[in-house]
């Protein structure tokens, strides 16, 4: 990174720990860093969009929605995450692949299942052997987006569910008494007041959103966890032009700090989201702000 850098022996203090966390390494541990943001930016609002529709269908009147919805939110909540990441990657990468196995080799005579092994052709492979490593890469990254999705989205599911019980039965009445259709009582009056009843569970699942992060490197993605462990272990001289002691300790402790400033921060943003969602809402939190106001 610096023009001083091209004879690590030579130095020393200040200056080769300046090197040593510019090295090629320390910027994959800086990218899987935004990786890890940029997960959490995309798998937010698509879980909150599983969820949507996963507690919509648990409360819709036409029974096999109802046992889909509710089907989708005991399913997933009552596996281990680690064991649905572990089964549901290889089952959607597979799938991908046998669909374009029969789109793209008809005379394939062979057995796809073959023993323990699931054999495509060469032109089916997701992705392909010869494509470029950034295509590789998206194409892990995706599948971890849509996993994380699919599993948080039906906690989130099952978090929208309660708060969509939990407003007042007696405002949808009043509503329908107005001549408003069900679907508009659903959009007009439901929708909007039940973001304050499940906020506070919406806000202890993107707790637990951040702390699972570290499960990306089930998916193959190579997260902060993976390089703060890789270059945390001890170098030898040999083998490194910045030799050192086992390290793991001080990397993991970088960790903990980047989650618990991240943490607090969504803390703060949380908190002021529930304060502007409960001005005018006949809530606790509603009364006392407007008791404040007074």
């Amino acid at each position: 990174m610096f023009s001083y850098c091209a004879d690590p022996e030579a130095l020393e203090g200040f200056t080769w720990l300046a090197c040593y966390l510019t090295t090629g390494k320390h910027m994959s541990l800086y990218v899987s860093l935004g990786v890890v943001l940029l997960l959490l930016a995309i798998t937010a609002p698509a879980a909150l969009l599983f969820g949507f529709f996963g507690a919509s269908a648990a409360r819709s009147k036409l029974l096999p929605l109802r046992l889909l919805g509710k089907g989708y939110i005991a399913i997933v909540r009552g596996v281990p995450d680690i064991a649905f990441f572990l089964f549901f990657v290889i089952a959607l990468d597979q799938g991908i692949e046998y669909l374009r196995h029969k789109a793209l080799c008809p005379g394939w005579n062979e057995p796809i299942r073959q023993g323990n092994d699931f054999v495509v052709c060469t032109a089916a492979k997701m992705p392909l052997s010869t494509s470029p490593q950034w295509v590789h890469e998206v194409y892990g990254f995706s599948l971890a987006v849509l996993t994380f999705a699919i599993v948080f989205g039906a906690f989130a599911a099952n978090v929208l569910f309660g708060a969509m019980r939990a407003v007042p039965r007696a405002q949808i009445e009043t509503a329908e008494a107005y001549g408003m259709t069900r679907r508009q009582s659903f959009w007009r009056i439901l929708v909007p007041q039940m973001w304050v009843y499940a906020l506070p569970g919406l806000s202890n699942l993107w707790m637990v959103l951040i702390k699972a992060t570290p499960l990306l490197f089930l998916l193959g993605v190579e997260d902060i966890v993976y390089w703060s462990k890789e270059l945390g272990a001890a170098k030898l001289a040999r083998y490194s032009d910045y030799p050192h002691g086992d390290w793991r300790m001080w990397y993991f402790l970088g960790l903990l700090v980047f989650y618990l400033l991240f943490t607090k921060l969504s803390e703060i943003v949380l908190e002021r989201i529930t304060r502007r969602l409960s001005h005018g809402q006949a809530t606790t939190g509603g009364e006392a702000l407007r008791k404040a106001a007074t």
